[in-house]
């Protein structure tokens, strides 16, 4: 798989909430720092974040392309209350996993 077809890959699995393919994708090391969260481990992610998804109504990938540091992903998406959102992450592939998730939040579309 390409590090872009990874990082679609995770977003589907976080979509429907399959750990056991998100746990293949997402490496040992893996760090996520969003505003909300300061480089928090694996382990974390997995107990606060993954769990989530049920706060959207959609989800939708308007752009993915791969940079010299990693994948950037810009996406939209609605949530239960019907605010809609955008926001941009930059995911960095190694060796067929992703290492390491930095989110930078948007505002309200």
């Amino acid at each position: 798989m390409t590090d872009v077809e990874i990082v679609t890959a995770s977003m589907a699995a976080y979509r429907a909430q399959d750990r056991e393919a998100a746990e293949r994708i997402f490496a040992p090391d893996f760090v996520f720092t969003s505003p909300q969260d300061a480089r928090i481990d694996r382990a974390t992610w997995f107990e606060v974040c993954f769990p989530t998804a049920d706060r959207f109504v959609s989800h939708e990938l308007l752009e993915i392309v791969r940079t010299g540091t990693g994948v950037l992903s810009l996406y939209e998406y609605e949530l239960q209350t019907g605010e809609r959102y955008r926001n941009t992450e930059l995911a960095v592939v190694r060796d067929g996993q992703i290492g390491e998730v930095q989110v930078f939040f948007g505002g309200r579309v």
